[in-house]
């Protein structure tokens, strides 16, 4: 595909290849966004998505290959070189300066001058009020701190700074992985704002609804190479999954097998603070119980206090029927309790470190060798969770962060399963990984709870929450406000709680 070919694409790239210490991330891959469409992204992690945005954003260099702009090859040397010929990029990581405001954020680096040299501080406040009011966002006040901001204000800041940049091309990275439900769909109106004033969006995304809400065409890669590029009409779930992964899943959500065993942990008027208010709820083994609710709800919260992190102020925690206090996590994994984090980066594993130091954090006292730790036994322990989870790793030595989510998700649950709970409590178990780890993971809680465990599931992902419960329970403002038994919950029913749930606090 020549140059002269792609004077239609605002940026296409013909025939890249990217390798990083030998291992070739992108093979001979052609890949174009038009102005005013939205081409969305997909592939499983480690399939060489963002490996290809880099390259567009000028952060990578192409080994082999060209990249063309409006027709004309161009070479990105760096970032700044992406920026001069219109490509900016939403990361999902969010890229901006806490202490700074609303305004400098937008303008960093390219402020207006008044003809002295000095910046010119009116028109850049003018002028961002002006990129917000594109974006339907006059609520946001420019003087604001980006520190004070929520996730999804900060994220309208970093495209009014793509819009300042007069974007061609925006690149939105996982946009909506840390959003709340009611902040998606503002987004995605965002989007198709951005589309009808002819700027091209890469959309990168593993929820197939939003790509069908939003998407023009879709391009599919894995392990680095380009699976296909079709229009959204000729394709469906089921094929962009297969594509993805490359073989037919059946079923993202495996149903239960066999009934649920004794109740395993009783909670009565468990209560921290303000933020959980007298919950009351059993959990058997060999069940899933999920907790449904808008972020904010408390959910969170009350998988802190169950494992110790936020010891109950008042109320009761049963095991087996006994009354005992979890006033750490120490006590918690020693009761038999494991806890999944929200946020694997940051609170369920040290990103710079190996696979065998993450799981021998938890078992340490197993690991000793008088007052030494058994390097030995370390690398033993990592090898056996590498190959019973599947984690596709060079071995026990590779740093996290060079792992896909999906394979970091698994790191974090077979070192917490390497501690033999009884007790599970995950908290997003599938968040920002893609469909086909999503199933394997899927398939290994029916499998631990098959096998007798108890696992607390809380998720924001209503599909998620309906299709992996045995039981749902909802949860707002700290409380339990509503409850559905095995066969009694839906999209309707939940969704329905939940709302009445806000609405009635609202009004109180």
């Amino acid at each position: 595909m020549r140059a002269d070919s792609q004077s239609a694409s605002a940026i296409s790239l013909s025939h890249v290849s990217k390798s990083f210490t030998g291992l070739k991330v992108l093979k001979d891959v052609d890949f174009d966004v038009r102005a005013g469409e939205v081409h969305a992204l997909l592939g499983e992690n480690g399939a060489g998505k963002s490996t290809l945005i880099k390259i567009m954003a000028g952060l990578y260099q192409p080994d082999e290959g060209e990249i063309a702009a409006e027709g004309r090859v161009v070479k990105f040397a760096t970032a700044r070189d992406a920026h001069a010929a219109g490509i900016a990029t939403v990361h999902q990581e969010l890229l901006l300066f806490p202490e700074l405001t609303v305004a400098e954020n937008i303008f960093l680096g390219q402020a207006p001058k008044m003809a002295c040299g000095v910046l010119d501080w009116t028109a850049m406040r003018r002028q961002s009020r002006e990129l917000l009011d594109v974006l339907d966002s006059p609520e946001l006040d420019i003087d604001a701190k980006i520190g004070n901001l929520s996730v999804a204000n900060r994220q309208r800041v970093e495209i009014a700074r793509a819009l300042s940049q007069k974007a061609r091309v925006v690149i939105m990275d996982e946009p909506t992985a840390a959003l709340a439900e009611s902040d998606v769909q503002r987004l995605l109106d965002i989007v198709l704002r951005l589309k009808a004033r002819g700027v091209g969006i890469v959309y990168v995304s593993h929820r197939l609804p939003e790509i069908f809400g939003l998407a023009d065409r879709v391009t599919v890669l894995r392990d680095g190479v380009r699976v296909g590029t079709h229009h959204i009409r000729e394709v469906d779930e089921s094929s962009l999954v297969s594509m993805m992964v490359g073989r037919v899943i059946d079923r993202l959500y495996p149903g239960k097998v066999g009934a649920s065993g004794q109740t395993v942990l009783e909670l009565r008027d468990l209560s921290y603070r303000s933020t959980v208010r007298n919950i009351s709820l059993d959990l058997k083994a060999r069940e899933i119980l999920g907790i449904a609710g808008l972020v904010g709800s408390g959910r969170t919260e009350l998988a802190l206090t169950l494992f110790g992190i936020t010891p109950a102020t008042s109320g009761k925690i049963l095991l087996d029927g006994k009354e005992v206090r979890i006033d750490s996590p120490e006590t918690a994994r020693e009761l038999g309790i494991a806890y999944i984090p929200e946020d694997r980066g940051l609170q369920g594993l040290i990103r710079s470190q190996t696979i065998a130091e993450n799981v021998a954090l938890p078992n340490l006292d197993r690991l000793l060798r008088g007052i030494f730790i058994d390097i030995g036994r370390v690398l033993m322990l990592a090898r056996e969770t590498i190959a019973k989870f599947s984690i596709r790793a060079r071995g026990p030595n590779q740093i996290i962060r060079e792992l896909s989510g999906g394979n970091q998700q698994k790191v974090v649950l077979g070192k917490w399963l390497s501690t033999e709970p009884r007790i599970l409590i995950m908290d997003e178990p599938t968040r920002g990984i893609d469909v086909g780890a999503k199933a394997e993971i899927h398939q290994l809680m029916r499998k631990l709870a098959a096998d007798g465990m108890a696992i607390l599931m809380i998720s924001s992902e209503l599909p998620e929450v309906l299709g992996m419960s045995d039981r749902v329970l909802v949860m707002n403002g700290g409380r339990i406000v509503a409850g559905f038994g095995e066969g009694e919950a839906s999209a309707e029913a939940v969704g329905a709680a939940m709302t009445r749930a806000r609405s009635s606090m609202d009004a109180a």
